[in-house]
């Protein structure tokens, strides 16, 4: 049995991340801002009121937690903007920065001493930060904060590798929530990948980038 924080989990993949590994026995932390009816019926400690993007609010987090130790942080809370050339709004973009890339790397560090040596983090990050994989353009502000939390990711490989923590940067697929006009696969088939890459992270193989259903991603 492990100790999970997952971020964003009032809904969507967060949501079902939460609700599988409590099922499976782990303990569980949701952070959110707010707490669906669905995440309160599930039997695990929640501490709302959380805001990634803002410095308070992530201090709130790490006081809240006290000396609770950490086996797996899941950084999962970001938004979705869509925008258009021609007509972008630069105040989202930085947004989307805001929560996306400074988001996990704001948790992460706040949260690093409640880490235990040989820890694991999660990024949940998007292909669509991919440059090789750039085949269509547009998103500007998602793509570009996605592929800025790539580069946390890596960097945090390195920083926390002395500790024994492994970092794994993951891809959940296209899945049908509210930031995708549910479009997509099923939250808990992704989920469940997710899951399972989780599981597979070595020290051996923080850093890498994967899709949630195995197979590594291009930069």
């Amino acid at each position: 049995m492990s100790t999970f924080l997952i971020t964003g989990c009032n809904r969507g993949i967060g949501l079902q991340l939460a609700s599988q590994l409590q099922q499976r026995g782990d303990d569980v932390i949701g952070v959110c801002r707010t707490p669906s009816d669905e995440l309160r019926a599930l039997d695990i400690r929640i501490i709302d009121g959380i805001d990634v993007a803002d410095g308070e609010s992530v201090a709130k987090l790490r006081q809240e937690l006290g000396d609770t130790t950490i086996d797996v942080l899941v950084n999962n809370a970001g938004i979705l903007l869509r925008d258009e050339f021609g007509a972008l709004d630069y105040d989202e973009m930085l947004q989307q920065y805001r929560v996306n890339t400074l988001g996990p790397l704001r948790v992460t560090e706040a949260l690093a001493g409640n880490m235990r040596d040989g820890a694991k983090v999660a990024i949940v990050t998007s292909r669509v930060g991919s440059i090789a994989d750039n085949s269509s353009g547009n998103y500007y502000g998602y793509r570009a904060s996605k592929t800025a939390v790539n580069q946390i990711g890596t960097n945090l490989m390195h920083e926390l590798k002395p500790r024994g923590i492994a970092v794994a940067l993951l891809h959940p697929g296209l899945v049908a929530t509210e930031m995708t006009n549910q479009q997509g696969i099923a939250p808990e088939d992704s989920a469940r990948g997710l899951i399972q890459r989780i599981d597979d992270l070595t020290i051996e193989s923080s850093g890498g980038f994967w899709h949630a259903e195995g197979y590594v991603l291009p930069w």
